[in-house]
């Protein structure tokens, strides 16, 4: 039986949640990706509450037209890391969310960690 790629995806991200959470300490910054738009949130798995988030629609219906890109990736990254600042949160575990390591979702790694988090 063949599994789809979102299947895989989903068995990737289970395997890496198993040993990957946040804490209000070191919240847990998740990537999502869509065709459409990339979306990054903070979140503190033991409240299970968002602290900050940002994504490629939201910086959209600020003015700016942001491509669902790695240059849109990476600044939906520096706006994560611009509101966590703003709540003092400055280390976070990077949550890839099954999705592999490269392109947008480490455009996104790359525009937090140049916005000043730590992980």
């Amino acid at each position: 039986m063949m599994l789809s790629k979102n299947e895989v995806r989903m068995k990737r991200k289970t395997r890496i949640r198993k040993r990957l959470s946040g804490t209000s300490e070191r919240p847990r910054l998740v990537v999502f990706r869509s065709n459409l738009h990339i979306y990054a949130q903070i979140i503190d798995d033991m409240t299970g509450s968002t602290l900050a988030q940002a994504s490629t629609l939201v910086l959209s219906k600020n003015g700016d037209k942001v491509a669902c890109n790695k240059a849109g990736a990476e600044k939906v990254g520096k706006e994560v890391a611009r509101i966590a600042k703003e709540k003092n949160i400055t280390q976070v575990v990077f949550d890839r969310n099954g999705y592999l390591y490269h392109g947008r979702i480490k455009a996104v790694a790359d525009g937090a960690r140049e916005g000043g988090l730590e992980f």
